[in-house]
Parts: structure tokens; C-alpha cells; sequence
């Protein structure tokens, strides 16, 4: 679909959205709050520019356009609702910790799955075995990429991949449950923020189900790997969906984990904004995280027996097999020859300044290294052994 044209009025209806993409009724009103939250939040947030109202807009029409997709796919193939999803791998933690990476390297395992950025932007008909490397949405995605991601692409990718065959981050298809803080991303929408904070966010899993059913249907492979921040606000709600589900945590030193996110932050939000401000995207993304990494921690220290492992930054970019190789060890998986073959060919292909370095500092976001160490400091306490 085309995106809107720039406008300065923001003032569309949730019903009015939602009856343009009929929904079954628990889809419906499983998203229905989140959507007025949304709505409302964008309406009250005046900095946003005329492109930035029409992006939050787009972006509204094709999470309802793409989980319309897949609830018609699922009334015409009910079987697709039968499709197991087994001890699915999270990668979680801190942004900008290697996650990236680790996502792609851990696909290269002919074993494991990761959904692609195409198979998110056209997940219907349901992508299969037998054209996952021809299928024409993969040459479509480009200019979907170039159109609608926000931003300078060449500018993104020094640091973050972008690409049809590129694992993508779940944050891009929960979006469709209006539960997922992704949106909090591309614009600043602090009210929506709180309320999802808040939310319980069960009905989002579900909907993240339906998106791996939809994909394993003609695909299949023995595990997911998947990854996005943001599961570390609700991990209650995601074992909830996914009982059996394992989990791998990065961790790096957040003095330099904030000044790196806030830096892509400002690239991929500058389109929206006539004045983005740094200073203000770097409280923002001081305070988002954490957020998120204490949600994390409580939930952590409740619940001793989660399996997870622990994992430094430092080790996987001095040895990413070795260190994939350990995290594995600890489930009782085993990366076989053609997967480790697979990850050191990924990493040949894809050097860290492949598409040229990034320069940033928490100075030019209005911050300091005192100011993250004190945010951070139980954090940086309690994962010092792996920072």
C-alpha cells in the first residue's frame, strides 16, 4: 500500500480504521485499546512535522493491512493455527549489545529460523521452502525499504542491517497487536509509552504466534531465533505464550549502549521532526532503558529458575563461534560444522563497517558518563563480571 501524503491534521477514529480491515472479533478488540492509545497519543504530540504524522499513520494502516493478511490466511488454511512452535530462542537485553549479529550468525545454523525483513513486510501468501530464495517479494522489498523506513537508509545501515534476506526483529510484526513499544522508536509518544508499560501484553504473544505459525507453515525449521528489546518489559506475558521458550542476554557497558541507540535514534527520527533534539532523544532513551533492563531485573530475581545465559559483548566479537558454541552448550544444543561454517562466512560478507563507521558521544545527547553509570548503577552491579 502507499504511504499517506504529508499532512498537519492527525485526527483519524480507531472504528473507522478498524472497519476498513474487518478483523475476527477477538483480533478486533484485542486491538482496539492499544489503538486509541496510539491515536491519542499521536494527535497530542504537536512537534511532530507533516511526514511524521503521515509516517505514524502508515505505519497504522499496515500493521491492520498485514495482521489482516495473516487472520485471512488462517480462515482459508486453518491448519496454520496447528503449527507447533518449540523452545523458540529470545535473544534479549540491552540495544546495541551485539544482538544484531548475534541474530544473524545464530540463523546461519540450518536448523534454526529467523524471520526476514521481507517475509515481515508481505508475510501473505506464506512464504515456502521451496522459493525462500526467489521469491519476488525479496526484490520488492527494497523499494518498500527505501520508501517507508524514516530516515537516510545508507545512513541507518552504519548501524543497524537492513535488507530483504536480513533477520528481522519481532518489534516489526508485534506492532500489530498496538501492545509493542516499537512505535516509541520512530517518534516520541510518551502517554503511549506509559500506558504500555502498564499493559498486560499476553494478547501480543498470541499475535506473535500467529505471525512464526504463519511463517513455519510451508517453511519450517526445528527452532526460531528471535530477538527485540523490548521483550524485557514483559517477559511474564511472552512465557505465558511460549512456556518452553529459551534465552540469551548480551551485555555491554551502558555508557555505550546509550550513546550508540540515541545516535540511531536521531537518524531514523530526524524525517519526523523539524527539530529532533538531542539532548531530548538522549533523556528519552536514558529513561526507555532503563526501564527496561530493571523490568528485566525483577523479573529475573522472581524467577531463578528462567533459562537464560549470560553472555559478554566483548567475547562474542572476539570469538562469535566459540561464544555461540557456550550458549548453546548450556540448552543442550549443538552448532554443527555447516552452522559455524555458515556464521564465519556471515561475518566475511558483513564486516562491522561495511557500510561506513558511525561517530557519536553521550555529550552531544545532552549526557554523561556519570549520568548512565548512576541510572545504570544496579545494573552495572549486579552484571559486572559481564561488562
Amino acid at each position: 500500500m502507499a504511504a499517506p501524503a504529508p499532512t498537519d491534521n492527525f485526527s483519524p477514529d480507531a472504528d473507522t480504521l478498524l472497519d476498513q480491515y474487518p478483523l475476527p472479533e477477538y483480533l478486533r478488540e484485542g486491538v482496539r485499546p492499544g489503538l486509541e492509545m496510539l491515536l491519542r497519543s499521536g494527535a497530542e504530540m504537536t512537534d511532530l512535522n507533516a511526514n511524521g504524522r503521515a509516517r505514524l499513520l502508515f505505519g497504522i494502516h499496515d500493521d491492520l493491512s498485514r495482521l489482516k493478511q495473516i487472520a485471512d490466511d488462517r480462515a482459508r488454511h486453518p491448519e496454520i493455527a496447528e503449527v507447533e512452535i518449540r523452545e523458540p530462542l529470545f535473544i534479549v537485553g540491552l540495544p546495541r549489545c551485539g544482538t544484531s549479529v548475534l541474530h544473524a550468525l545464530i540463523n546461519e545454523d540450518p536448523d534454526v529460523r529467523a524471520p526476514l525483513q521481507w517475509e515481515i513486510a508481505y508475510p501473505s501468501p506464506p512464504p515456502e521452502q521451496a522459493t525462500e530464495l526467489t521469491d519476488p517479494r525479496i526484490a520488492k522489498f527494497d523499494d518498500y525499504l527505501w520508501q517507508h523506513l524514516g530516515g537516510d537508509p545508507k545512513d541507518v545501515m552504519k548501524g543497524h542491517p537492513l535488507g530483504a534476506m536480513i533477520p528481522q526483529e519481532c518489534g516489526s510484526f508485534m506492532t500489530s497487536s498496538f501492545q509493542g513499544s516499537n512505535v516509541c522508536m520512530l517518534q516520541r509518544l510518551p502517554r503511549f509509552y506509559e500506558w504500555f508499560k502498564g499493559v498486560d501484553a499476553t494478547f501480543r504473544y498470541e499475535v506473535h504466534k500467529m505471525w512464526l505459525q504463519q511463517l513455519s507453515w510451508k517453511n519450517p525449521r526445528k527452532h526460531w531465533v528471535l530477538k527485540i528489546q523490548e521483550h524485557m518489559y514483559k517477559m511474564r506475558d511472552l512465557r505465558k505464550v511460549y512456556p518452553d521458550a529459551i534465552f540469551i542476554q548480551p551485555h555491554r557497558d551502558p555508557t555505550q549502549v546509550i550513546a550508540s541507540i540515541s545516535q540511531l535514534m536521531y537518524v531514523i527520527r530526524q524525517p519526523a521532526y523539524d527539530e529532533p533534539g538531542k539532548d531530548k532523544i538522549g533523556r528519552e532513551f536514558l529513561e526507555l532503558w532503563s526501564d527496561g533492563i530493571e523490568a528485566m531485573m525483577d523479573y529475573r530475581a522472581a524467577t531463578p529458575d528462567l533459562p537464560i545465559h549470560d553472555m559478554r559483548y566483548k567475547d562474542l566479537i572476539a570469538d562469535p563461534v566459540g561464544t555461540i558454541r557456550k550458549a548453546y552448550a548450556q540448552f543442550g544444543r549443538e552448532l554443527t560444522d555447516e552452522g559455524a561454517e555458515g556464521a564465519l562466512r556471515w561475518l566475511r560478507e558483513n564486516p562491522a563497517d561495511k557500510h561506513g563507521k558511525r561517530s557519536y558521544s553521550l555529550e552531544e545527547f545532552g549526557l554523561d558518563e556519570q549520568t548512565v553509570r548512576d541510572r545504570f548503577s544496579r545494573y552495572m552491579e549486579t552484571y559486572r563480571d559481564f561488562i
